[in-house]
C-alpha cells in the first residue's frame, strides 16, 4: 500500500491567479512531494495541486511592488505561481520548507497526483481558454445583465441558467448535467467568480455542485467591471451576539471605506470569542460601527493599495479578506504596532469560533 505523503507545513496565504490579475485567500497544504491550495481549511478536495518535483522557488520576489513577502514558485514547465505570506518570518518559514522539499525529490521521486482537470473528468477537447473568449463575445456571447437581489444591485453580472441555457445553445455540451461540469471547471479555473451568497456558498463546499444552474445564482466574468451596490453606509451589519470572549488587542487604526475609499480613525476591539474585529467611533458611543468576521480570513502585509486615495504614512498598511473574500484596508501607527496586529489576528482567525 502506498504510503500518504507527509504534511510539512500548512496554513492560509494569499495566492494570486493563474489567468488574471487577482489575489484570493487559499488554505495552502506542503506536502513532500507537493503543494495543494483549498478555497477553505474544511474543504476535501483541492482547488488545485502544484508538483514540486523540477520547481523552483524565488524570495524575495520583487515583481509586485506593492504586494510585500510574496515568493514565487516556478515549476518545470516554467509556469509560475505567487503567494504572499503574513510577514517576514512566516515568508521566510514556507520558503525554507519548500527548499527542504524539493531537495529532497530531486533524487526522482514521481509526483502522480490527479490534477484538477482530470478530477472533474473533462474531455481533453474542451479548450477552457476558447470557450472563455466565445463567452465575452460582444453579439454572440453571455450578455451581462444588471440584477437585485436582496437590496443589493449586482452590476455586469448573470445568472447561472444563463451560462448553462448559453453552453446548451452554442452546442458546447449534450445536456444541462454535462454543462454543471463545465461550469464548475470554468468556475475553478478562474474563468468564471461567483457573485452574491448563494453562489459563493456553492463554491465553497456548501452546495452539491460548485456552480448552480438557477436563476438566483449571480456569476461574473473576472475582468467585466463587475461591482455591487446597496451595503450600509459603513460597510457591515453589525450582528447581535453577546461579546463573550476575551479581548485580545484593541486600539485606534486608520480604515478604509469600501465606497467612498476616504480613510476614517477608528478604534478597534479584537476579541477571541466570537472571532470579530468590531469598530467604534474614537470618540465615544458603545455600540460599534461595523465588524470584520475573522473566522478562516488572512492577513497580510501591504505596501500601497491602487486607484485610492493615499494617506500621510505609507508603509505601515494591512490588508484583511474574509472568508468571503471581502477586502478590508488598515493602518498602524508604527511598522511594529501592523506586525502586532497581524498575528493578533492570524491567532483570533485560527481558534476563534
Amino acid at each position: 500500500m502506498e504510503r500518504e505523503p507527509m504534511r510539512i507545513r500548512e496554513g492560509y496565504l494569499v495566492k494570486k491567479g493563474s489567468m488574471f490579475n487577482t489575489w484570493k485567500p487559499m488554505w495552502v497544504v506542503l506536502l513532500e512531494d507537493g503543494i495543494e491550495f483549498y478555497k477553505r481549511k474544511a474543504d476535501n478536495s483541492p482547488k488545485g495541486m502544484i508538483p514540486l518535483k523540477g520547481s523552483s522557488i524565488h524570495s524575495p520576489c520583487q515583481d509586485f511592488g506593492k504586494r510585500m513577502f510574496v515568493f514565487k514558485l516556478t515549476v518545470a514547465k516554467q509556469q509560475d505561481h505567487f503567494f504572499q505570506a503574513a510577514y517576514l518570518e512566516e515568508r521566510d518559514a514556507w520558503v525554507r520548507d519548500i527548499k527542504k522539499a524539493i531537495h529532497r525529490i530531486d533524487g526522482g521521486q514521481r509526483f502522480a497526483r490527479k490534477s484538477t482537470r482530470k478530477s472533474i473528468r473533462l474531455p481533453e477537447t474542451i479548450n477552457l481558454s476558447a470557450l472563455y473568449l466565445s463567452m465575452k463575445d460582444p453579439e454572440k456571447g453571455i450578455k451581462d445583465l444588471k440584477l437585485e437581489k436582496d437590496k443589493r444591485v449586482f452590476n455586469h453580472c448573470f445568472t447561472g441558467t444563463c451560462v448553462i441555457d448559453w453552453l446548451v445553445s452554442s452546442s458546447s455540451i449534450r445536456n444541462r448535467k454535462e454543462g454543471l461540469l463545465l461550469a464548475s471547471s470554468l468556475l475553478s479555473e478562474g474563468y468564471l467568480q461567483p457573485a452574491g451568497d448563494t453562489s459563493k456558498a456553492a463554491a465553497e463546499g456548501l452546495s452539491d455542485t460548485p456552480f448552480l444552474d438557477l436563476s438566483d445564482a449571480y456569476y461574473y466574468f473576472p475582468d467585466s467591471g463587475f461591482f455591487c451596490e446597496g451595503y450600509s453606509s459603513d460597510d457591515d451589519v453589525v450582528l447581535k451576539e453577546e461579546f463573550r470572549g476575551t479581548i485580545v488587542k484593541q486600539g485606534c487604526l486608520l480604515k478604509q471605506g469600501h465606497r467612498r475609499k476616504n480613510w476614517k480613525v477608528r478604534k478597534f476591539v479584537l476579541r477571541d470569542d466570537p472571532a470579530y474585529l468590531h469598530y467604534y467611533d474614537p470618540a465615544g458611543g458603545e455600540e460599534p460601527l461595523g465588524a470584520i468576521h475573522l473566522r478562516g480570513c488572512v492577513v497580510t502585509a501591504v505596501e500601497d493599495m491602487p486607484d485610492t486615495k493615499k494617506y500621510d504614512a505609507d508603509n505601515i498598511l494591512f490588508e484583511i479578506i474574509t472568508a468571503n473574500e471581502i477586502h478590508y484596508y488598515l493602518q498602524a501607527a508604527s511598522s511594529t504596532e501592523r506586525t502586532e496586529w497581524i498575528k493578533a489576528i492570524q491567532s483570533v482567525s485560527r481558534t476563534g469560533k
